[in-house]
């Protein structure tokens, strides 16, 4: 069986598209996610006939799929070879075309032989087509997304960026985005025994942290903090909320305060539930605080950065909405009810959801490291927010899922509690006033055009 895809990236030359190829994080960046896929190991590169262990997750089944780099030419071609997986063979041509004075045609020839011969073809053909449609679908978007964001800021010095919850949905995308722009990432772990190339120790509880470490970054993105909205609140779990992003950030932005030749820049987490429930359309950055639970965290979060501002370090807080991407969030968690077809609207969806994709969140942050005068508080949220019945709608017109069945106000007070009740009943109308301003392209301003995206469900 031979498959051929093919892009074309008119504003992006063959070595420009080559090289991001090369850079460790291409490989999590192409892998869709919707995908399950574990890195086991890494030998080499690209360039030297390395190899890349993987494990493949579908449903209850998994396994493992082991590849080799060969056929090696510059700025042309390279190839994917299996040396042992669920293939009976697998060789994967990736070449880069020049097109034009700029432009580059991007193909990608797969020829794969299929287990059990042609009872296994005639049964797992179909299948594979469609899967692998889907997955250059999303390759090839992302690609062009991801090369225009750091065209953008080509010229520019590669900076060094240090980052706490690196291990979460914005963190570990942001590296891996990051690390293909030719920027080198500084990962903060809690866990003396994960040391190593590219980590330094921080222990927020104990006030510890390696300030020789964190002054080789030339900025700080610091996306700590445990979820908000997938248990029940009760006084515990309040505290853990609170206190896992208070400390962190009083003792980043303390740590930094302290250095001379340290960071210039920090990044620090913050929301949109800043605002609280409020009624008022397009809140900006500079409307003030709300009331409840999720905005006292909010502005005490904020507050927690004071001694970095204080130092003279510029400090903005990224308000993010509800992020959208299919490998987790509020949009993995919805999908099972909106599969099975007893998805709806909360309560009476009226509420408005200031939503953002999460590749959006990805080049916000980037836009905000490499820009020289945003600080303060940035709504990090599509122009374009949506009540939860709108959103609702889309989601199971992407799905192709009825979405007929509500859950009533009562039930989600009795199920959630007070979670529920201020982060799935209230809402905020929030407009992105300061990227918008700065010139940030959003890719992504509705909701339906992100849902096919992050699914794999996009049309021709």
């Amino acid at each position: 069986m031979i498959l051929r895809y093919h892009s074309i990236l008119e504003d992006q030359n063959p070595e420009t598209v080559f090289g991001w190829h090369c850079r460790t994080g291409a490989l999590e960046r192409l892998t869709p996610p919707w995908a399950i896929v574990d890195l086991l190991d890494r030998k080499g590169a690209i360039d030297n006939e390395g190899e890349v262990a993987l494990r493949i997750h579908k449903g209850p089944c998994s396994y493992r799929w082991l590849l080799k780099h060969s056929d090696y030419v510059k700025d042309v071609q390279f190839c994917d070879k299996q040396r042992s997986g669920p293939f009976s063979s697998w060789k994967h041509l990736h070449k880069f075309e020049a097109l034009g004075k700029e432009g580059t045609r991007l193909i990608d020839e797969i020829e794969l032989k299929l287990p059990f011969g042609h009872i296994g073809t005639a049964l797992g053909r179909g299948f594979i087509e469609r899967e692998l449609n889907r997955l250059f679908d999303f390759r090839y978007r992302r690609l062009l997304t991801d090369l225009e964001r750091h065209k953008r800021y080509r010229e520019y010095p590669r900076l060094t960026v240090a980052i706490t919850g690196s291990s979460g949905l914005i963190g570990n995308n942001l590296a891996h985005f990051l690390t293909t722009g030719g920027h080198k990432i500084i990962r903060l772990v809690r866990d003396r025994s994960a040391l190593g190339e590219g980590k330094i120790y921080w222990n927020p509880r104990e006030g510890e942290i390696d300030l020789d470490g964190l002054a080789t970054a030339d900025a700080v993105v610091n996306l700590g903090g445990v979820s908000i909205a997938d248990r029940r609140w009760n006084a515990a779990r309040k505290h853990l909320i609170h206190e896992s992003r208070i400390q962190g950030t009083s003792l980043l932005a303390r740590s930094l305060g302290k250095l001379r030749n340290g960071p210039k820049v920090l990044i620090s987490g913050s929301a949109t539930g800043y605002y609280g429930s409020s009624s008022q359309l397009d809140l900006e950055e500079s409307t003030r605080q709300g009331n409840g639970f999720l905005a006292d965290v909010c502005g005490a979060w904020e507050q927690a950065t004071e001694p970095a501002a204080r130092a003279g370090i510029r400090v903005a807080h990224i308000r993010t909405g509800v992020v959208l991407s299919g490998s987790g969030g509020a949009l993995q968690r919805m999908l099972l009810p909106f599969l099975m077809g007893i998805g709806g609207r909360l309560g009476d969806g009226e509420q408005f959801l200031s939503w953002i994709d999460l590749d959006d969140v990805v080049g916000a942050i980037h836009h905000i490291l490499m820009s020289t005068d945003l600080e303060g508080p940035v709504n990090v949220t599509s122009p374009y927010p949506v009540t939860n019945s709108t959103f609702t709608s889309a989601l199971g017109s992407v799905l192709r899922r009825p979405t007929m069945i509500p859950i009533p106000k009562y039930a989600i007070s009795t199920l959630f509690g007070e979670m529920g009740r201020e982060a799935l009943l209230q809402g905020q109308h929030v407009f992105p006033q300061k990227l918008t301003a700065s010139g940030f392209r959003f890719f992504y301003e509705k909701p339906e055009h992100s849902l096919r995206f992050q699914l794999g469900r996009m049309r021709k």
